[in-house]
């Protein structure tokens, strides 16, 4: 029987890459993959989906009006997997859900819990409603504990608590970090080193 799946985690803690070798497993089987992400997402390219550790592959990049159960019906695949889930409409989450539950296909969704204020993003939080299964994907702090928060860096080095939800950015403007080291970095004004490559 197929399921829902949710597999979150902070900034770098291997998402996208979990996401391409599930799609290159499938495969492998012969089974077909519908990849795809929200066309929010063009850091790498409108329908790039790329990790950090260099894996890369197409997606079909959907907006936000666009029907994912309408559309899969359209595809011929075995699976769906989508990247940066967050930014779906909690709708769209709705429409995967509906591709487990009248077709028997599984998704399998990759992507943030919650943004830089530590607040769930919309598409997140619909799907902590509905997956079956959730998953944290685990990353550390320059501390050594456990990250959970995905701390926006502004260009001089300070942590950012202001501004719009959807920032697109990498290595460039955010760094996993644990909780009391966010909270540490706002209430000292400490400046936080990036993980530039």
């Amino acid at each position: 029987m197929a399921k829902l799946y949710f597999k979150y985690g902070a900034m770098g803690s291997s998402k996208t890459a979990q996401a391409l070798i599930t799609q290159y497993n499938y495969e492998e089987h012969n089974m077909r993959v519908w990849l795809i992400k929200p066309a929010t997402d063009k850091r790498d390219g409108v329908s790039l989906v790329r990790s950090r550790i260099g894996l890369e592959a197409e997606a079909e990049a959907l907006g936000a009006e666009a029907d994912l159960f309408e559309l899969f019906q359209q595809r011929c695949a075995d699976v769906v997997i989508v990247d940066e889930c967050q930014f779906l409409a909690p709708e769209q989450i709705d429409q995967l859900r509906r591709i487990v539950d009248d077709l028997d296909v599984p998704v399998l969704c990759f992507g943030l819990r919650s943004d830089f204020q530590t607040k769930l993003f919309p598409g997140s939080r619909r799907l902590f409603e509905l997956a079956d299964s959730i998953q944290e994907i685990k990353t550390i702090c320059d501390c050594g504990s456990k990250a959970t928060v995905n701390a926006r860096v502004d260009g001089d080095g300070y942590v950012v608590t202001e501004g719009a939800q959807v920032v697109l950015g990498g290595n460039d403007c955010y760094v996993a970090m644990c909780h009391r080291c966010w909270r540490k970095a706002i209430t000292e004004h400490k400046k936080v080193k990036l993980h530039r490559h």
